[in-house]
């Protein structure tokens, strides 16, 4: 399989039943995508195929042939934070972490559409990604900082 993760080309053996979590995280060794659920429900291995977040339990890793693939490793630049990943941190977004990666990949994908969204919109969009810390305000807030930091 041929895939673009997170802005390199690379090719990998896998077979037929391969989750791309599982490709992500064992074969990549790209650990910030985090299994949950193993049933698309709870948001925390979300990652941007092709600028869209996806659950990647869901998804077979072959699914993937030929197509961008972005984890939350992939957002920073050098050791530069990205601006979700800051946001985050200097909001308070993150309690626990375990869920803060699927969490900033579902909002990158809706700055990405959508660079200055309403708290509705924002609320929507981390709608899938469920958190067991929070009431999600620090997460909407962390969202709404980094849309203005822009």
């Amino acid at each position: 399989m041929r895939l673009k993760l997170n802005g390199r080309w690379r090719e990998d053996a896998v077979s037929d039943t391969t989750l791309l979590v599982d490709y992500l995280r064992d074969t990549a060794q790209l650990t910030g995508t985090k299994t949950g659920c193993d049933g698309g429900e709870c948001g925390a291995c979300t990652v941007l195929v092709d600028g869209e977040a996806v659950p990647s339990c869901l998804m077979l890793a072959r699914r993937c042939e030929g197509r961008h693939v972005e984890t939350i490793e992939g957002l920073t630049s050098g050791n530069r934070l990205h601006r979700l990943q800051r946001a985050f941190h200097e909001k308070l977004g993150a309690q626990c972490g375990f869920c803060t990666p699927g969490m900033i990949m579902a909002a990158e994908a809706l700055l990405r559409r959508n660079p200055s969204p309403s708290e509705a919109e924002i609320r929507a969009a981390l709608s899938g990604n469920l958190c067991r810390c929070t009431g999600y305000v620090k997460a909407v807030e962390s969202v709404q900082a980094a849309a203005e930091s822009a």
